[in-house]
């Protein structure tokens, strides 16, 4: 395998730069979602927690 020439190496290394600025942008876009399920998770627990037991649910 030929050693690689310094314009390979850079034009690598400035590839790289920006996948990995993609990938940490990513990654802040799915957190802020999965914050965003989680909330709306909550939500709709408490919406069913607060509502009236069904009368036909209980055991008899």
């Amino acid at each position: 395998m030929a050693e690689r020439t310094v314009a390979e190496l850079e034009r690598e290394n400035a590839y790289l730069k920006l996948r990995l600025a993609q990938l940490e942008t990513d990654i802040v876009h799915i957190q802020a979602e999965n914050g965003r399920m989680m909330e709306e998770r909550e939500r709709t627990h408490a919406r069913r927690a607060a509502r009236a037991p069904s009368p036909l649910g209980g055991g008899q």
